[in-house]
């Protein structure tokens, strides 16, 4: 999976000077955080990621002194706030993103050596192209799980849903992208046997048997 440098050892550090209002605190954290929350922006189609990305960082900056948490809780909580500011986009622009239907959790029972193998070969630089051609609510996930590095239960929280919603999410789009990223020749389950042709495009057989 993608992950971002991140803040590291001076996290605690950085929290407290970019509470306290230090200028270069916040531009640390911002430096961190803007390139994911941006693309996460970008690849649904905000009419203007930055400017939604920026909406979003003043809004981190306005309620940072009510924060606590670690690193990672941060990074929650700040693409928590850029999904309730891409949702308000897609309001204001009368957009509805495609839902998929939640009632089928138990229904997809694609392995978690699938999903690691897929999330181990998207990087930040593929995950846009590919990620676009996927239902909001799947892209969202993948996004989230990709660019913003957060575990299920994380994305669960930003997005307002179940785990087992998300897990589901998860397993479909993550099971269209292994297909995307299948090379020719192999099998949509990995596999290296030969393509068959469809029937339709066969030879027709002459003479009888």
């Amino acid at each position: 999976m993608a992950r971002g440098p991140g803040v590291g050892p001076v996290f605690e550090e950085v929290l407290a000077a970019a509470r306290a209002g230090a200028a270069w605190a916040f531009e640390v954290l911002y430096r961190d955080l803007a390139p994911a929350v941006t693309g996460y922006l970008r690849v649904h189609g905000a009419l203007d990621p930055d400017d939604l990305a920026s909406e979003t960082f003043l809004d981190v900056f306005r309620g940072l002194g009510g924060f606590t948490g670690d690193e990672q809780g941060l990074r929650s909580w700040v693409f928590t706030i850029a999904h309730r500011r891409l949702v308000d986009d897609w309001r204001r622009r009368g957009r509805r993103p495609q839902l998929a239907d939640d009632g089928d959790v138990a229904a997809d029972s694609v392995g978690g050596d699938v999903e690691d193998d897929v999330l181990t070969r998207l990087g930040t630089e593929s995950v846009h192209r590919l990620c676009a051609a996927l239902p909001a609510d799947q892209r969202s996930v993948v996004l989230l799980r990709v660019l913003a590095d957060l575990t299920v239960e994380q994305v669960a929280e930003v997005m307002g849903r179940s785990v087992g919603s998300v897990k589901a999410l998860q397993r479909r789009g993550l099971r269209r992208l292994r297909e995307e990223l299948a090379p020719a020749g192999t099998t949509p389950a990995g596999g290296t046997g030969p393509v068959r042709a469809p029937l339709s495009a066969r030879p027709a057989m002459t003479g009888a048997r």
